[in-house]
Parts: C-alpha cells; structure tokens; sequence
C-alpha cells in the first residue's frame, strides 16, 4: 500500500493497493486526489488496485462521507455486481458439442445488449417501484421488460471450472437502463444543489446532495430500490440457466460493487461509495471476476479498517474500451480464447476485443496487491462464456 498526503492539496490521506504509482493511470489518480479535498470526505479515501478513470470519481475507489452522497460516486450502473452458483456438474460432464449447445440455449433464452423481453416479467421486486418518484414513472414499462436481461459491455454468463474441476456459473450484470437514468437524473439534481450552495468542488462531476434533503432521500430511494432490482435481475437470469442445466445449486453467492451505504467505521456512521469496489468485511465471501480468458476467485474478506472493508471488483481495465478495439485485433481475442480451451457465444463480434484479456490488468497481480483486504477461497479458470 502507498500513501499519499500532501497537505497543501489534500485534507486527508490517499491509500493505494498498488506497488508503484505508475501502476495507476494518472486522470484516475488526480480524480482520486479530487476526493481527498472535499469538505465532507472522511478520515481517507481507498483506491483499489484495480482501479481506472470514471466518472468524477475513480472506478475502483472507495470513500466515506459525512451527511452527503454523490450520484456519480456511486456509478452509472448502479448495483452491477456478481452472482455465482456452484453446480453438481464437472467440466467432463460438458463435452465441446455439449457445452456448444447450452451456450446457444442461454443465449436464446436470456436477451442481452439493447434486447428485452417481449412482455412484461412477473417478479416482486416489480411490485415495489418507488413510483412516487417521476422518474420510475417514466421507466416503469422499460423495467418491467428489463428484468431478467443480460445487457451488453462487459457484462457476461460464464462457466468456469474450479481445481476440483467442478462447474461454475457466474453471472455479472446490474441494474439495466433505469440504473443509468437515476445516476444522471440525480446528478442533474445535485449540481443544480451545488450551484445554489455554491459548493467549492474540484470538478461539477463530484456534485453532491445532502442526505436530508428530498432529493438526498429520494436518491437514496431510488438507488436502493435499484439495487434490490439489479440483484433480482441477477437471481432471475441465473434460475433460467440452472433450468436449462436441470440442477439446483450446491452453492450460490450474489455480491454489488457499484452503490452507497449507510455504515459505521473508526465510530462513526458515514456514508461509503463504493464505486467499482465491493465490501470485504471479516469473514465476509465476495466474488472478483476475471476477464473472459482469466481467473476469477471466490473470496474471504479480511475486514481491513484501512480500506473501510473493502476490495476491489475485478482485474480493472487496462484499455479504454474504444482503444481496445482499435489495437487487439477481433481475430486475436478468438485465437486466445481458442488457445485457453474457452468457447465464446456471441452475436457482437465488432465489440469482442473491449473484453479480451489484453484489455485487463493482471487479475492475478491485482490479487496480489491485495492480500490484506481478502484471501482467496476458490479459484475458477473459464470454460464457456455468452457475452452481452
């Protein structure tokens, strides 16, 4: 870990779980000095290794805040996140031409990118819309068709074997179109805040709402109810697949690494953003996610007060998503995925080489930059995967 205080900049510490500076690319880092300035940010602010440019405020950074939250220290995508299940399958239960053919069975049973169902989905997390609030009336229909969909981007169905050989399924999505609305609908909201308070900010991209205002708590509302959304999402998704594979799970584990929460830390109840970042209290399982052709582990948080129990949400990217494909050839990503024994399932080929390997840090040394935050619990190697 490397600390950085400059006290003619910062008004508290940065805290890095990385090995050298240069490991963390500089806007991502100048956005994560842009926390440590703000009047209300607490005791420190955490930057995983993983971590890259965002939005305001570094993917991959964790921060605590006093009586104020920030849409965009939350992220676009709120509630994205990770769902697992370990079946009572092995990877010679899959044959190629088997293992083909499930892809293509979830790939038609699942929508992903810009597709929804057809008709509206059943699910109790429908039936509790917060439609008070506008903007749920405007997303009302889209969501109930939403539910139950892959998306696109990095977002993926993947099957993994772990040491044992054993399968596992995993699942990484969130909370669809409305997630993106309410982060820059709310946003909209707290600059216009900002502005009347003429709040002091390094950029308008870090505007803030106090949390007892109405906005402040309907946000809160609304980036709750998105979480709970994005987690049914998940579970919805992932039954469809163990309907298709006609099991029931031996283990299963779900896991959000874009939101807020209200939490105590060093004897205070403050609010952390954990933007890119999942929480790994003592104890407490969490899943960080590989590329298509690396590893993902299982793992076991340590509760490190210094990273206010948190850990970072996967490899981080390396190559912005535009870079990666101009630089990694579609044929490459198909050769290495070919080469690693993985089968891909995919109708966006143009879009393949934002997730190659090569557009990711080093998952296994993002692993090892961390190993007073989580040990690992299981590895999982990747055998299938339908991409969004």
């Amino acid at each position: 870990m490397i600390i950085l205080f400059d006290k003619k900049q910062q008004r508290i510490p940065l805290k890095l779980w990385v090995d050298r500076l240069d490991q963390i690319e500089s806007g991502a880092l100048q956005q994560a000095v842009n926390l440590t300035k703000l009047p209300f940010a607490f005791r420190q602010v955490a930057l995983m290794p993983d971590a890259h440019i965002g939005y305001g405020m570094p993917i991959g950074g964790v921060m605590a805040t006093e009586g104020a939250i920030i849409p965009y220290a939350v992220g676009m995508d709120i509630g994205c996140g990770m769902h697992t299940s370990m079946t009572p399958y092995f990877v010679e239960d899959f044959p190629p031409e088997r293992l083909k053919s499930i892809l293509a069975k979830i790939r038609s049973a699942i929508p992903q990118g810009f597709n929804w169902h057809n008709q509206s989905q059943r699910g109790e997390i429908l039936d509790k819309i917060p439609l008070r609030i506008p903007l749920f009336q405007q997303e009302e229909r889209r969501v109930r068709r939403q539910l139950g969909t892959l998306g696109g981007g990095n977002h993926f169905i993947e099957f993994q074997k772990d040491e044992e050989n054993r399968i596992w399924v995993m699942i990484h999505s969130g909370s669809r179109n409305v997630g993106k609305q309410t982060a820059e609908h709310f946003h909209k909201k707290a600059k216009e805040y900002c502005r009347k308070k003429k709040a002091d900010l390094p950029t308008s991209e870090l505007s803030f709402l106090s949390i007892n205002s109405q906005d402040g708590e309907d946000y809160i509302e609304a980036m709750n109810w998105c979480l709970d959304f994005a987690l049914a999402n998940r579970t919805k998704m992932m039954d469809v697949v163990l309907d298709i594979l006609q099991t029931s799970p031996l283990d299963r584990l779900d896991i959000h690494h874009n939101y807020a929460a209200s939490e105590e830390h060093y004897r205070k109840q403050v609010w952390i953003h954990r933007k890119g970042a999942t929480s790994a209290f003592k104890e407490q399982r969490g899943i960080i996610p590989g590329s298509m052709s690396s590893s993902s582990y299982i793992v076991k948080g340590l509760g490190n007060p210094e990273s206010f129990m948190s850990c970072s949400h996967g490899a981080g990217r390396r190559l912005g998503r535009r870079q990666a494909r101009k630089n990694i050839p579609i044929h490459d990503v198909l050769e290495d995925l070919k080469k690693r024994g993985v089968e891909i399932s995919t109708g966006n080929l143009k879009e393949l080489p934002e997730e190659a390997r090569q557009a990711y840090k080093n998952i296994d040394k993002v692993m090892q930059q961390q190993t007073d935050l989580v040990e690992i619990e299981v590895k999982l190697t990747p055998v299938g995967v339908v991409k969004g």
